[in-house]
């Protein structure tokens, strides 16, 4: 079939909306081959230009994996671990258009609410989170403790076991350390900050070891909306959520 030059632009929605169908109906699943694409585009009508577009999407978005050559692996194969493409579009997202500082702070403060009312009531395993909180303990520039301030939040998140949540908090990452980061170079006596934030974080931390999910759920919103105004950040992004 020849496809005009413009036609994948306009097809290769048709192959994500056929594959999607499939899954959706139970015909694929982890670890399924997605049919070649000959049979793809013979089956929907469409040029392979427009198979071979609509893979690499699929393949960003973290549904498939692909590999050249023959025998079992080979070919674009179904994957059960979407998370990485979640993180990427929403790194990317975020990269593009440059979300409010304010939007970026509400969103923490939901999922992250969220994340240590699931672990105070649960069984996650907060190993991780507690090396960090000693790792942070040492002497540190303040981009070094923030990069680990980054790791330990994200830590919480997968701890709680929602890999939806930790995809997005990973997603957020990058935007998060930015305005954080950005955030430090306003606070005058950094030392006194790092001291507070590291009270701050063990009492969360506590708090959720306990089971206090209430206590928990209100010290990580004070520990995140504090350290926004105590940056001078509050006005940059809109109204302080």
């Amino acid at each position: 079939m020849v496809e005009r030059a413009d036609a994948p632009a306009r097809t290769w929605r048709t192959v994500l909306q056929h594959v999607e169908q499939r899954l959706l109906d139970g015909e694929l699943g982890p670890g399924d081959r997605l049919p070649s694409e000959r049979d793809l585009a013979a089956e929907l009508g469409v040029g392979r230009s427009s198979v071979r577009e609509a893979i690499r999407v699929l393949e960003v978005m973290g549904l498939i994996r692909t590999s050249t050559g023959s025998g079992p692996q080979a070919g674009a194969i179904v994957i059960a671990a979407p998370g990485g493409g979640l993180s990427a579009l929403l790194r990317l997202q975020v990269a593009a258009q440059g979300f409010p500082i304010a939007d970026v702070v509400g969103t923490r403060l939901i999922l992250e609410q969220a994340v240590v009312t699931a672990l105070a009531a649960g069984d996650g395993d907060t190993a991780e989170v507690h090396r960090l909180l000693d790792a942070m303990d040492a002497d540190l520039s303040a981009a070094d403790f923030l990069a680990l301030d980054a790791q330990l939040h994200l830590a919480l998140a997968e701890a709680s076991g929602n890999a939806v949540v930790a995809a997005m908090m990973t997603g957020l990452r990058d935007s998060i350390e930015s305005y954080v980061r950005t955030g430090s170079a306003g606070i005058e006596d950094w030392a006194g900050m790092a001291a507070r934030l590291r009270a701050e974080h063990r009492d969360i931390v506590r708090a959720i070891d306990e089971g206090r999910a209430e206590v928990a759920a209100a010290l990580v919103h004070d520990h995140i909306t504090g350290y926004y105004a105590a940056t001078g950040l509050a006005g940059a992004g809109g109204t302080t959520p």
